[in-house]
């Protein structure tokens, strides 16, 4: 433990910046490199299943537009 807090303690003196900004900095790279990495699929996967999920309110509300106008034209 106390290697890794002497390390922590050198990158900051390095950098300027307080150890606990280094660790946030450290956590932030980390939470992201996967969204550096990727190539976009993991993306298009999220906005798929996002446009599939609405499909079905998407489909009762054209069938209830559509029902409404046949019903106006049989007037």
């Amino acid at each position: 433990m106390r290697y890794a807090a002497t390390g922590r303690s050198r990158r900051a003196a390095r950098h300027k910046a307080h150890p606990n900004q280094v660790s946030t900095w450290k956590r932030q790279a980390m939470d992201g490199l996967g969204d550096v990495f990727s190539n976009g699929a993991d993306h298009a996967r999220r906005d798929r299943e996002s446009e599939v999920h609405d499909l079905p309110a998407k489909i009762g509300q054209l069938t209830v537009e559509r029902d409404f106008l046949a019903k106006g034209l049989k007037r």
